[in-house]
């Protein structure tokens, strides 16, 4: 039996698909909900970097900019070391439902890691979107 590969979460939001679009794509919004500062160059290839409490630091590469529907970056493995090349993709699909927006986050590439690696990085990347997601429905809530 192979491990799971990707993080499906689905949320919807009562707020516009430009309001979500702008807290999951600007360093402005990213640094308010996702991390505490955030740099971002919206463009395919282009470089993001977010810092968290306790200094850690993500580095993310920008893969694919729609829109206001699609938004996608990889970065690190949560457990793995720094210098390991090894990535996810994680991509926000919004898609506008009535007055408000149904958001889509999937973390795909859990399913190349061998078993303690899995469980260190696809649990932790679950509880840790399950927590992130959370914040980023308070972060809209409060704009």
């Amino acid at each position: 039996m192979g491990f799971p590969d990707q993080i499906v979460r689905t949320l919807d939001l009562a707020h516009p698909p430009a309001q979500v679009w702008a807290a999951i794509t600007t360093a402005e919004g990213l640094g308010s909900w996702f991390g505490n500062t955030a740099t971002i160059d919206l463009r395919p290839g282009g470089a993001a970097q977010m810092t968290f409490d306790g200094g850690h630091t993500a580095n993310m590469r920008v893969e694919r900019v729609e829109e206001p529907s699609i938004f996608g970056f990889t970065w690190h493995i949560h457990g793995l070391p720094d210098e390991d090349p090894r990535r996810t993709y994680v991509e926000f699909t919004l898609e506008p439902v009535g007055a408000g927006t149904r958001l889509t986050v999937v973390e795909a590439g859990f399913a190349q890691l061998p078993d303690d690696a899995h469980q260190t990085a696809f649990g932790g990347n679950t509880d840790g979107w399950r927590s992130e997601l959370g914040e980023l429905v308070e972060y809209l809530d409060a704009a």
